[in-house]
């Protein structure tokens, strides 16, 4: 059923968006160092059976698989040119899903950074991403998405073009930022600076918040520390923390924890919820259920979060247990 997030948003306090793209495909035979966004086209069964397992476990919002589907990672494997024709097929597949469920499911372009360091501590210009990120959401517009959703950002300088490409071709955009380095990005962007990191762009975005980084009760606690930004809140944390068992990396969050993290999403503000890497249709269940029992309570200290999910593992935890979860900024 066709919607848009603004629409969903309105229509509901918390939104379920969905779980992992690239290690379920792993599951399905995706081999590693192969780009996911190959099956758009070779394997486009596997693409959206996922996603259709992702509404039938009650996600309303699904992402395409697209997080790589830039000319800078893509020109890794030689396909650099082929940038708007995967996409364009992304969308397209995610669109079928959506379009054939009887609940509104808005479909998310994934838009995820270049791997490439800005100037002048790398060589990419803010030209270069905008023109890239501009190539993937042309074709993810023209395949069907509803909004652009740029994840997984370190740099507020490529968010930023990411963003503006999303509003040269006329996308309304979600931006998730990794805190994964001592309770910042890999540049040392603050969750409490996330809102401010976009204050100059023309056009606002729709939400804004966290996804992966190192597990469910450190992205809580990023979430915590965006409470006062003027627009929804997202968080998409990683299932538990990989291990390996064999050759074989295997997340350590069980339904269970992760529909005790939604809880404490909820509680903290998110009005959307979604897992990252290793979050299967199974866990997406538990959080549905979870979400639509639960009613929002008081902010979670550090201690409910670390008593109710687990140890943090990247973070330095705060004096005064008793005050909303937050870290320490020295």
């Amino acid at each position: 059923m066709r919607t848009t997030l603004s629409d969903l948003l309105a229509a509901k306090h918390v939104l379920l968006a969905d779980g992992a793209t690239g290690t379920n495909y792993f599951k399905a035979g995706l081999a590693a160092g192969e780009p996911p966004e190959l099956w758009n086209i070779d394997r486009p069964e596997e693409v959206t059976g996922l996603h259709q397992q992702f509404v039938d476990a009650g996600a309303d919002i699904i992402l395409t698989n697209t997080f790589g589907c830039n000319p800078h990672r893509l020109k890794l494997h030689g396909a650099q040119d082929r940038t708007y024709e995967l996409a364009k097929r992304a969308a397209e597949l995610a669109r079928s899903v959506a379009d054939r469920s009887e609940r509104p499911i808005a479909v998310a372009g994934s838009v995820g950074p270049t791997g490439e360091l800005f100037e002048p501590i790398g060589a990419l210009t803010k030209a270069a991403a905008f023109a890239s990120f501009a190539t993937q959401l042309r074709g993810l517009r023209d395949g069907g998405a509803d909004v652009a959703w740029i994840e997984t950002m370190s740099s507020p300088e490529e968010a930023n073009a990411a963003a503006e490409a999303a509003i040269s071709v006329g996308l309304p955009y979600v931006l998730t930022y990794s805190f994964d380095t001592a309770g910042r990005t890999m540049m040392g962007l603050l969750p409490s600076a996330a809102a401010t990191s976009v204050a100059g762009l023309a056009v606002p975005p729709l939400a804004i918040g966290a996804n992966c980084g190192v597990g469910a009760p450190d992205i809580l606690v990023s979430l915590t520390e965006m409470r006062d930004a003027p627009f929804p809140l997202v968080t998409k944390g990683n299932c538990g923390v990989p291990h390996f068992e064999g050759t074989e990396a295997v997340y350590s969050g069980t339904p269970e924890l992760m529909a005790s993290y939604a809880r404490l999403a909820i509680d903290g503000g998110a009005r959307i919820v979604g897992g990252c890497c290793g979050t299967t249709p199974e866990h997406l269940a538990a959080m549905r259920a979870s979400i639509d029992a639960h009613e929002r309570g008081t902010h979670p200290t550090l201690d409910a979060i670390v008593t109710k999910i687990g140890p943090l593992k990247n973070s330095v935890p705060v004096v005064n247990p008793e005050r909303p979860a937050r870290r320490s900024r020295r």
